[in-house]
């Protein structure tokens, strides 16, 4: 089993670097995105509609891949195959650099592209956005994403993983559905969506931690987790500030969400301090694949 786990790591960290994302007809998390959507509507007793979906969504996503890898256990290469390929579907590393690499391009050579393109890495209005804000916005990206597209769902398999490879599976899988509802549904005009928000806030607040921790030890300064304490709980989320404010700590700049927040560690950042952003999340994203491929063996 453990081999067997590590195996499923290695493969997803692979097909993540050569692949990057499987065709979005195809893609399980596009396909569960558009299976969801129909949900998002207004509902006589939104409060209810909205726990169940938050219940029982991510739950029936799990348990379809458990039954799945289950079904092979007598056949370790193709449970670890089925497994592997579960896992990158559900992490995503290579695709966020590749955005956010062109966004910072862009910033500083065609700042109404960089505008629209930014809406691929964040959800907020972008139309006034100067070019310091659009890099800062990219790089509060990175470290968002970080954790949550990347971090959580390898936490969970690793988690489970050496009790149990179809567990495993299930884990990253659910993970990736609460991330999923609360990224459509968890908005405060969205009062069906209030108890995806609450779960994903729940689900999400280790691996953010973990991820600050991830990110300090990729730039080789730990003592940037004291300064980013000092400011995480600026931004509204409980878990985002973590990853945002050390990777900005590390950077020695300031990131802003216009009428927001602020994380100041100095200067707004420059399209080299954003690239240096993309160096950190590589290197932490590697760093959390080898830790997890460590953990499952064991």
């Amino acid at each position: 089993m453990p081999a067997t786990a590590t195996v499923a790591v290695g493969l997803a960290a692979l097909l993540d670097r050569l692949v990057a994302e499987p065709p979005s007809q195809l893609h399980p998390v596009a396909i569960f995105g558009r299976a969801v959507a129909p949900l998002d509507r207004t509902w006589s007793r939104p409060s209810l509609a909205g726990g169940i979906v938050a219940v029982t969504l991510p739950l029936l996503a799990g348990g379809v891949v458990f039954g799945l890898v289950a079904a092979l256990a007598a056949f370790p290469p193709l449970a670890a195959l089925l497994s592997g390929l579960v896992l990158f579907s559900t992490t995503s590393l290579r695709m966020l650099l590749v955005e956010a690499r062109d966004v910072v391009a862009l910033s500083t050579e065609d700042l109404p592209t960089a505008r629209r393109r930014l809406r691929s890495l964040a959800g907020r209005d972008a139309d006034t956005l100067s070019a310091a804000d659009v890099r800062s916005a990219a790089v509060e990206s990175l470290a968002e994403n970080l954790a949550d597209g990347f971090v959580a769902p390898l936490f969970a398999f690793a988690l489970v993983a050496p009790v149990s490879l179809a567990g495993g599976a299930a884990a990253a899988t659910w993970v990736k559905a609460v991330n999923t509802l609360d990224s459509m549904l968890g908005y405060p005009h969205k009062p069906h969506g209030t108890a995806s928000a609450r779960l994903d806030d729940l689900t999400m607040w280790l691996p953010a931690r973990l991820t600050a921790v991830t990110l300090a030890l990729a730039g080789g300064d730990l003592r940037a987790l004291s300064r980013a304490r000092e400011q995480s709980g600026r931004p509204p989320s409980p878990n985002s500030g973590w990853p945002m404010a050390t990777l900005a700590a590390l950077l020695s700049v300031r990131l802003e969400k216009p009428g927001g927040y602020v994380l100041d560690f100095g200067a707004p950042p420059t399209a080299a301090d954003a690239d240096r952003a993309r160096t950190l999340v590589a290197r932490s994203g590697w760093l959390a694949v080898a830790a997890a491929g460590v953990v499952v063996w064991f």
